[in-house]
């Protein structure tokens, strides 16, 4: 079966919300505000949205997945942002 899907996007929610956006932004992504507390961050044509929104359960089980062609380098070039001292909580791996 054939669904001509473009894309699936997830939702994730965010314990607080601007503190999320600015880690999102540092990692490179582009931001497009939405209204209602929600915001589209995209890489070329890959993206998720981040919501004002938090449920401890949902919050805490979420994770993002991100494939690159080279990982050693991403992985280098993330590490170089040094994400993980400005951001406690954040898990890079």
């Amino acid at each position: 079966m054939n669904h001509n899907i473009k894309s699936i996007r997830t939702f994730i929610g965010a314990k607080n919300y601007n503190l999320s956006r600015q880690f999102y932004l540092d990692f490179g992504f582009e931001e497009i505000k939405i209204p209602y507390k929600m915001s589209y961050f995209k890489c070329g044509e890959f993206g998720f949205y981040l919501q004002d929104a938090y449920v401890k359960r949902w919050v805490d089980n979420s994770m993002i997945f991100l494939e690159v062609q080279n990982v050693e380098q991403h992985l280098d070039d993330i590490n170089k942002l040094n994400l993980i001292t400005k951001y406690k909580k954040v898990k890079i791996s």
